[in-house]
């Protein structure tokens, strides 16, 4: 007996060969079968859809979860249109704080809608002596007060307060750690709202270290949570590439670094898992740190490498030569260039065909770089709605000649790169159909064309969030398509996105999803 049938349902299963179907068999979480394979079998529950279309649940390839839930509960400076206006928040969020020497956090800081960026005196000509901490809304940058200034150690570059990439994070080494109790609230708050965008699995882009990491123990507030069942989606762990260690393993093993244990890819269940390792190389455009192989338009400035070239090259050959899929994240081309050279390189040093090993972000890629792409086997995993939301601003700062190479979709997809689709939640909009939306469309919330030669079919993006995620996330044997044998893990949407006009995709409603055979709406009321 089936646990569930759903029928007179639009099934796109993203299978090529079984393609559409209109009922759907579900047992003891998995997918049994379709149309004529269970529709006659009896099921304990039999659903109706009454036409609605269902999908494999969409799979976010590149979030941050705990820092979604985190700045949940910060106050933010989002809506602040001029420094004062920006003080002001500041104020008010000190206001309600303890006694001075207290830490401060505020989320949505962005230079852009500000005019410039804030100082440290002007911090502390409201802050009362905290220890106030300004997240950039990219994550690539923050501004703090002097109190904050003064802890400091020796040698950190900052510029009136404001601190970039490494030097941030010595920033957020001082805040650290979270506990693994406000760490787990604050995931399954963002993994809620993940549900509610029809997203059923995900991929933590960094926990551990790196620029965005809470805990040295961070992995332990996701076993809290699959441990006391309040994990709602499932959710693949990337640790920042300085969790690594030397490993001290055998000679023959040829593992120079490695974490604790030798854990790596791979390790966990279903649910949880850990996933890539990820390597920063450059920063963020918003914050002008992806590094450029040429000055952004109209400034002398071409961002900056994260570290010495060497130093990052010598990561991600170790990272490889350990075992691991690498997710090496690379925003402008120059960028893109040393994690290519380091790739080839490691590939060369032993070779992994079956490495899968992964460019977050793409931000910037060159012609020229397109094939090496393909012969390296890369997955790029891109963000759609960076382009959506902050196109305009991206455009302008990469010249009319660089920006349709921006996020590119029919670029990779012409050259065989497998082209997954992201967020980098919170930085963005989380959401996948107005993410697929703008792929098709390649424009901007103003209506401005952003690279149209590089705008996909809706088939193809719906791949990016199904079929793509699945493989870069090594999940294809178990999700990305409506296959007899893979994970019941499925959205429901009042509308089919190839029949409605490309406008309205990202307005489709999501009625549902079902993890794990169970419709999120009844799951998560128990």
């Amino acid at each position: 007996m089936l646990c569930t049938r759903l029928t007179n349902a639009n099934v796109l299963t993203m299978d090529p060969d079984h393609p559409v179907a209109r009922d759907l068999g579900i047992w003891r979480g998995r997918i049994v079968g379709l149309d004529e394979a269970v529709t006659s079998l009896p099921a304990r529950e039999v659903v109706d859809l009454q036409g609605a279309t269902v999908l494999p649940g969409f799979i976010d390839s590149h979030v941050h979860l705990a820092w979604t839930g985190l700045k949940a509960g910060f106050p933010s400076l989002a809506g602040a249109t001029g420094v004062e206006d920006a003080l002001a928040v500041v104020a008010d969020a000190v206001a309600g704080a303890g006694a001075p020497g207290g830490w401060v956090e505020i989320g949505g800081y962005d230079q852009r809608a500000l005019g410039r960026h804030l100082t440290a005196a002007e911090l502390d000509r409201v802050g009362r002596g905290h220890r106030i901490f300004l997240m950039h809304t990219s994550g690539h940058a923050c501004v703090v007060s002097s109190a904050v200034l003064d802890l400091l150690p020796a040698g950190v570059p900052h510029e009136d307060g404001l601190l970039v990439e490494s030097a941030m994070g010595a920033v957020r080494r001082l805040r650290m750690p979270y506990s693994q109790r406000e760490l787990a609230d604050a995931v399954e708050l963002a993994a809620r709202g993940c549900l509610a965008e029809g997203i059923t699995a995900c991929a933590e882009a960094g926990i551990g270290g790196g620029l965005l990491g809470h805990s040295p123990v961070e992995l332990g507030a996701y076993q809290l949570l699959r441990d006391e069942g309040r994990l709602p989606l499932r959710v693949q762990l990337m640790p920042g590439a300085d969790t690594l260690k030397s490993a001290g393993a055998h000679e023959d093993d040829g593992i120079p670094r490695a974490l604790d244990l030798g854990l790596r890819t791979g390790f966990g269940d279903d649910w949880l898992s850990v996933g890539a390792l990820k390597i920063y190389t450059d920063g963020g455009m918003m914050a002008r740190t992806a590094a450029l192989s040429s000055p952004y338009e109209g400034m002398s400035g071409s961002g900056q490498l994260q570290d010495d070239p060497d130093v990052l090259a010598g990561l991600i050959v170790d990272g490889h030569l350990a075992g691991w899929q690498l997710a090496v994240h690379a925003i402008g081309d120059r960028a893109a260039d040393l994690a290519l050279d380091a790739l080839e390189r490691a590939q060369e040093l032993r070779p992994r065909p079956g490495a899968r090993h992964r460019i977050e972000h793409a931000g910037l890629v060159r012609p020229d770089q397109l094939p090496r792409f393909a012969r390296l086997g890369l997955s790029a995993v891109v963000q759609p709605g960076f382009l959506r939301y902050f196109g305009d601003d991206y455009a302008t700062v990469m010249g009319e000649r660089r920006a349709p190479w921006m996020y590119r979709g029919r670029g990779f997809l012409d050259h065989g790169v497998t082209l997954v689709g992201s967020s980098d939640r919170p930085v963005a909009d989380g959401s996948p159909l107005r993410a697929i939306q703008f792929m098709v469309e390649r424009a901007s919330l103003s209506g401005r064309p952003i690279g149209p030669e590089e705008a996909i079919t809706v088939d193809e993006a719906l791949r990016a969030y199904t079929v793509a995620g699945a493989y870069a996330c090594r999940w294809d044997d178990s999700a990305g398509s409506i296959t007899a044998g893979k994970r019941a893990d499925l959205v429901v949407l009042g509308d089919d996105p190839r029949r409605v006009e490309t406008s309205a995709i990202g307005d489709i409603e999501v009625v549902t999803t079902y993890v794990d055979g169970r419709d999120s709406r009844e799951a998560w009321k128990r």
